[in-house]
């Protein structure tokens, strides 16, 4: 196979309950499956997925409901283990002999990563879940799950560059110090209770929301989804015209960017909470820490996602990688991301 073959994505289309997943396979030898986290898509892996193909079956896709794997019917709050179980479908279509396959997640995907470790431990050999921001596990549980709270209702009542901005925000402090979580809005007070599963947690704060302002891998064609439409909220900026996107990016860069910022509303209302409220599996997790590698940015210790990791990787005996950059290291040098995924990945 030849270095354009080997790089180039085969795409396909999957079938599982409730949605159709668009796919992309690059490479040849162990299969790789790269979750994207946040609103981002496939795209977001394209430069680190052409890195690694010379070594393995690298696959990645658009989760449900994101840009071109829309959902059967209308978009409803999502759960980490619907998501985990359209990556054990996957793996049994790649891996059709019953190998497992390493699974890479980062973010609110590598809360999937580790639902997929805890229930189905026999379809992975090794998980790398970098900063899954399990808020449950961080010194006070109750002020992680009030921020991301306050994120969905800033979107709801401002839009997304509202909600980004008090993301942000709550992000900044050092989440390793105590903190007393914010007062509730009145619209938070008389909402329903998010519903929670014991197997769903964190969303990737800071990446969720910043990966696609900043992210802008090689993409593939583009396409709509039907959610998009479904969940229109006001802003100053349409979707189609993307705040801060740099006017020499590439256009099939500017296509990624433009399906992960239409993606935002669906992250925002459907994703972020639900999957914030994840309460890791630490015995399953533990039983299985063998095959599981935590993964921190050098560059973000202190925010949350990290500390939660940290903590997560204390609880259940797993080892601790650092990674280049910060929370969304893999957009900011994608080179010397897979370079340090790969010694992950190899390590004994």
């Amino acid at each position: 196979m030849t270095t354009t073959d080997r790089t180039a994505p085969r795409t396909g289309l999957l079938t599982v309950d409730g949605a159709t997943l668009h796919h992309e396979v690059r490479g040849e030898g162990p299969l790789l499956v790269m979750m994207p986290g946040g609103s981002a898509d496939a795209g977001i892996y394209d430069a680190i997925a052409a890195d690694l193909a010379d070594r393995w079956t690298v696959a990645t896709f658009d989760p449900r409901g994101y840009s071109r794997s829309p959902l059967d019917g209308p978009v409803t709050e999502q759960l980490p283990a619907t998501h985990a179980d359209d990556i054990v479908r996957l793996i049994e279509v790649l891996s059709p002999d019953g190998a497992p396959a390493a699974l890479f997640g980062s973010s609110s995907s590598a809360v999937v990563a580790l639902d997929v470790l805890a229930r189905h431990p026999g379809r992975v050999s090794r998980v790398v879940a970098h900063e899954p921001p399990v808020v449950e596990l961080l010194p006070d549980p109750e002020a992680g799950r009030a921020l991301f709270a306050a994120v969905r209702e800033s979107f709801r009542r401002d839009g997304v560059t509202a909600a980004m901005a008090t993301m942000a925000e709550g992000l900044a402090p050092a989440w390793g110090e105590d903190r007393a979580a914010p007062e509730p809005t009145a619209a938070e007070a008389e909402a329903e209770p998010t519903a929670r599963e014991p197997e769903s947690i964190a969303p990737e704060p800071e990446a969720m929301a910043l990966e696609p302002e900043r992210a802008a891998p090689e993409s593939v064609a583009p396409a709509s989804s039907p959610q998009e439409k479904s969940q229109e909220t006001p802003q100053e900026t349409p979707p189609e015209m993307p705040p801060e996107m740099p006017p020499e990016m590439p256009p099939a860069q500017a296509e990624v960017f433009r399906r992960m910022h239409a993606n935002l509303p669906v992250f925002l209302e459907h994703v972020l909470c639900s999957f914030s409220g994840y309460a890791p599996d630490l015995a399953a997790l533990k039983d299985s820490s063998a095959h599981l590698v935590v993964g921190v940015g050098r560059d973000s210790r202190t925010l949350l996602p990290a500390v939660a990791a940290e903590a997560l990787a204390r609880r259940v005996d797993a080892r601790v990688a650092e990674f280049p950059g910060g929370h969304i290291g893999l957009t900011e040098d994608p080179r010397a991301f897979a370079a340090r995924l790969r010694d992950v990945l190899l390590a004994p």
